[in-house]
């Protein structure tokens, strides 16, 4: 199947082909512990990557980490534009940081903050959208019209690609998956809900459950325990991913009853979007099919019209921990190549796609 044509729609423009012969991105990926930062090519392709630990809450002194990196890595490459991926809101012009939960970002000009100290021009996505982009583009998702990315890892981070744009709702805010309510009255989130589909269904949900289960006692964490020295504590989503892997037998259990929530939450989301495919990354996908085989499971068991309609897949991201870097240096690239489209069209009197 081809790839879409490109569907423009104000105010981004996200077109679904890179330009030919499209000159290098820089993409940015800021977590709440490191900055990544990569040269990309017109293929999706990683040059040249840099790492910072992220400085704290402070606003200001991320954006010197980003000037750094971007002043490091063009000194040595003919870098044209830069994207910017994080967690949290931006406004539909790509220009404000509404929110960021990792940083101190309340209604941020980050874009015009950055142009001004980079003379380059500079792209805004949330971190799940960019990472869906990618994956469609380059990944997982390349061929499909329509798709819905799921980053499972802290929370439960979300992205729509529908006809060669990323899908981001009215006011910014589409894709926050995780906070669907799954569950009335359940564990308490860190938006203020309770039940959250991200409570039950991420690598944190995966870690509170083995904590739970240490500190009762129950001789089926023993190992869990030993791993950790005993310190409950210490048990983190991806101390159990890493022994569900090896074999360990309480893990693997633990693991495909995460699967069976990731499967109950996708067939809502199947319900409402209808997707022909669903990509799962972050960091949770790496215990691979001993999550997806049991959310595929559960997936069919709650589909709604189930025997009477087609299923998607459910298949695991390609692009790994690189996914929200790519996208956003390809997101930069397109946007871009848009923007010099729409001046060159008026420069020449054109109509402008809307």
């Amino acid at each position: 199947m081809q790839q879409p044509r490109p569907v423009f729609r104000p105010p981004f423009r996200f077109p679904g082909r890179a330009p030919v012969g499209a000159s290098l991105a820089l993409g940015i990926d800021i977590g709440g512990t490191k900055v990544a930062a990569g040269v990309v090519d017109g293929a999706g392709i990683i040059g040249e990557e840099l790492r910072r630990d992220t400085p704290g809450r402070d606003a200001r002194a991320v954006e010197d980490v980003i000037v750094e990196l971007v002043r490091e890595l063009g000194s040595r490459h003919d870098i044209r534009s830069v994207g910017i991926g994080a967690a949290g809101w931006m406004d539909l012009d790509g220009g404000t940081v509404m929110f960021s939960p990792h940083l101190a970002w309340r209604n941020e000009p980050l874009r015009d903050n950055l142009e001004g100290l980079l003379n380059r021009p500079v792209t805004l996505a949330n971190d799940a959208d960019a990472a869906g982009w990618a994956e469609w583009r380059f990944g997982a998702g390349r061929g499909h019209n329509r798709l819905v990315c799921l980053t499972l890892g802290t929370g439960i981070g979300g992205a729509i690609v529908m006809d060669g744009r990323v899908e981001r709702g009215s006011y910014g805010m589409a894709g926050e998956f995780g906070h669907q309510i799954i569950m009335p009255g359940g564990h308490r989130c860190e938006c203020g809900n309770r039940g959250c589909w991200e409570q039950y269904a991420s690598g944190n949900a995966l870690g509170r459950e083995a904590r739970e289960l240490a500190r009762a006692k129950s001789p089926m964490a023993a190992e869990l325990l030993a791993a950790v020295h005993g310190r409950a504590r210490d048990i983190t989503g991806n101390v159990v991913t890493e022994l569900a892997l090896a074999g360990e037998a309480t893990s693997r259990e633990l693991v495909e009853e995460v699967g069976d929530w990731l499967g109950l939450g996708i067939a809502n989301l199947a319900a409402a979007l209808d997707p022909a495919l669903f990509v799962i990354g972050g960091g949770l996908s790496a215990a691979g099919e001993l999550l997806l085989e049991p959310a595929r499971r559960a997936y069919a068991k709650n589909l709604t019209g189930r025997g009477f309609r087609r299923e998607a897949s459910i298949v695991a991201a390609e692009l790994g921990p690189a996914a929200g870097l790519i996208g956003a240096a390809d997101l930069s690239r397109v946007r871009q190549s848009d923007r010099l489209g729409v001046r060159r069209g008026r420069a020449h009197g054109s109509r402008v796609p809307n």
